[in-house]
């Protein structure tokens, strides 16, 4: 069982449970060789604190003694070890040796009899440099031993492997072909040798396509990923677990793993380090260990390293601010940053699960920033959207936020010119309406721009002028204009747009329409129309809050299932009363839903229920069991919470 308790795009916090036990993740799970404890289970969980570990179910099936304790004592009781155990089946030792002489239903079989929590189908690791003829048939023979495994797993959870070479159809193929097994976890298979030709790029690819596929409620095992300057990019990417044995591997040969790279002993000038491994020594003091006694303390660092930083991007997540992180940690490699830039040509996959908004301001770290699927959807949504409230538009310079204060007497008089007014910032053109809503007010760029973002916004700034259908107008050349023009009933209009689109806002905005501002800052509290208080705009974000009056009206005047949640007829009951909308009694969603956007609950008749935020995308919303898909703000029967 899986649940997501936080999430920051495609990113996630959530709960596994195993077996009676419970991992949170983002989780690293250390390679046990049952045969070589450079560090033992016991101490993985006292000391490091992980609460699960993997280990190869082959080795122990192909060592008489390993196998009669395995069977005897179960696989918990020969490790010694109380946490989450998964094992692996010798998949691996097939690409690294050739065939392993054992089937699929000996190993599965093998999993489940000595207490496995977590098992793994003995599936075909397809290597990058296959045909797409040969992947084709190693995914078809994949899929077929998944569905045997299923039958044979008991209350073993099953490891659904997702194979597929570079290829991203097949990728995306063999992922939702497992939609419909009975599969707890999607390892992502066959990636090894892209991490070990740090070849990020092609990496990027197979992740997201199998991300496509998958259902969104299982959590995702990068299988053979453990070095932490990759944990945040791959987290990023959507991957819940990963596991390592490079660092007890890498420990042998003398290698010290950083989240900047991994380093040899022999070519490092100094340990500055203060983990608890390392705290108190030197270089010096190390290299004159005994060679076991070294290779302990360089496994233990190794670990510590890997821990810290699973904390920090669990951080980072909480915060909303995980993109910041991974950007950062891809400038450790250029591959990495290969890897970042690949990333940014998902954007629009990437945007599904992006939330509307988040609570703090988005860093600019370089010029991969502007990839951000926020950013997508702000250009997207203001390409589909905005509607010019003039035939002509003038350009200024972004010198500073909020644009509407600085540039006051220049805004108003392109208005009364029938103009308008836009300023060209780090993300592009921004229409003078729109200058306070997220993410144009609480991004953070450098003063000095860099020549790609210079040249983006020269391109942007064209297409919106082209899209809309617009004339350039310098403002020295601006006619004297008498027009009685409202600009704050402007921004109130073309922010709907932006958040529920041109057909709700016009349900919204039907009838006599009145602002009620704030006394302290002027701006715009409630929106009020033919008498009903329809909107709230948050001052946080400038974007709205839909109240029950508005969400009425969009009931009655757009049809299908634009902003609608159903739920069963008897969970409607508890959600009018303000009760929060819970997975497991979603009948459908519109599919265009975003996360923390508004939405309207209603019933299986239709009619309205309430009004929240979402938490999940529609996909989600039907593939969970547990956890919260809406936040119920008001309720048809309750007070607003």
């Amino acid at each position: 069982m899986f649940e997501l308790i936080r999430r920051d795009g495609l990113a996630r916090i959530g709960k596994l449970t195993a077996g009676g036990r419970t991992v949170e993740t983002p989780a690293l799970l250390p390679v046990i060789n049952p045969k070589i404890l450079t560090v033992t289970p016991k101490e993985l969980k006292e000391e490091f604190g992980f609460d699960a570990l993997i280990t190869n179910s082959y080795i122990i099936r192909n060592s008489p003694e390993l196998r009669e304790r395995a069977l005897s004592e179960g696989l918990h009781g020969m490790l010694g070890y109380d946490g989450v155990v998964m094992t692996d089946s010798g998949t691996f030792q097939s690409y690294m040796y050739g065939e392993v002489g054992v089937t699929n239903e000996e190993m599965v079989t093998f999993q489940r009899d000595i207490g496995s929590d977590i098992g793994t189908v003995l599936d075909v690791f397809t290597e990058p440099h296959w045909t797409e003829e040969r992947t084709a048939k190693a995914v078809e023979e994949t899929l077929g031993r998944t569905a045997v495994a299923a039958d044979l797993k008991g209350d073993m959870m099953l490891n659904g492997v997702v194979q597929g070479s570079v290829f991203p159809g097949l990728r995306e193929n063999c992922a939702r072909a497992m939609r419909g097994m009975d599969v707890d976890v999607h390892p992502i298979g066959g990636v090894v040798p892209l991490m070990e030709q740090y070849r990020y790029a092609e990496l990027v690819g197979v992740i997201i396509a199998s991300k496509k596929g998958m259902d969104p409620s299982r959590p995702v095992h990068l299988f053979g990923a453990g070095h932490p300057m990759l944990l945040a990019f791959a987290t990023l990417m959507g991957c819940d677990l990963f596991d390592s044995a490079s660092y007890a591997k890498f420990a042998r040969d003398d290698r010290f793993m950083f989240i900047d790279g991994t380093f040899r002993m022999a070519d490092m000038k100094s340990l500055d380090c203060m983990c608890p491994a390392c705290s108190g020594k030197t270089l010096e003091g190390v290299r004159a260990m005994g060679k076991r006694e070294r290779e302990r303390l360089i496994a233990r660092h190794n670990l510590y390293q890997i821990k810290a930083e699973l904390a920090l991007i669990k951080r980072y997540i909480l915060e909303g601010r995980l993109w910041e992180l991974a950007e950062m940690r891809c400038r450790a490699h250029p591959a990495l940053l290969s890897g970042l830039r690949e990333l940014g040509k998902h954007s629009e996959f990437l945007e599904r699960t992006e939330p509307l908004s988040r609570g703090l301001a988005m860093f600019y770290t370089g010029p991969e920033t502007r990839g951000r699927p926020a950013f997508h959807r702000f250009r997207k949504r203001l390409a589909t959207r905005y509607v010019p409230s003039g035939k002509s538009a003038v350009f200024f310079d972004d010198v500073g936020k909020p644009h509407g204060r600085i540039y006051a007497e220049e805004f108003e008089k392109c208005r009364r010119a029938g103009a308008v007014p836009v300023v060209v910032s780090d993300l592009g053109p921004v229409p003078a309406e729109l200058d306070e809503i997220y993410p144009v007010a609480q991004s953070v760029f450098p003063e000095i721009q860099d020549m790609e973002t210079r040249s983006d916004n020269i391109e942007s700034t064209l297409r919106f002028v082209d899209g809309h259908g617009l004339k350039m107008l310098e403002y020295e050349d601006l006619p004297i204009g008498d027009l009685d023009v409202d600009a704050d009933a402007m921004k109130a209009v073309a922010v709907s747009r932006y958040q529920f689109g041109i057909e709700a806002t016009d349900a919204l905005f039907d009838g006599d329409l009145e602002l009620v501002k704030s006394r302290k800052t002027g701006k715009i509290r409630n929106v009020v129309c033919g008498g009903e208080h329809v909107l709230s705009m948050r001052a946080g974000d400038g974007l709205y809050t839909l109240r029950p009056e508005g969400a009425r009206r969009i009931l009655e005047k757009v049809p299908g299932e634009s902003m609608r949640v159903m739920v069963t007829a008897d969970a409607a009951k508890y959600v009018m009363d303000g009760r929060n909308v819970f997975c497991g009694f979603v009948l459908s969603a519109d599919p265009e839903i975003r996360p923390m956007e508004e939405v309207i609950v209603i019933d299986p008749d239709g009619k309205f229920v309430a009004t929240g935020r979402a938490q999940l995308t529609a996909d989600e919303m039907a593939c969970f069991k547990r956890g919260v898909a809406v936040r119920v703000r008001k309720g048809s029967g309750g007070d607003e919470e």
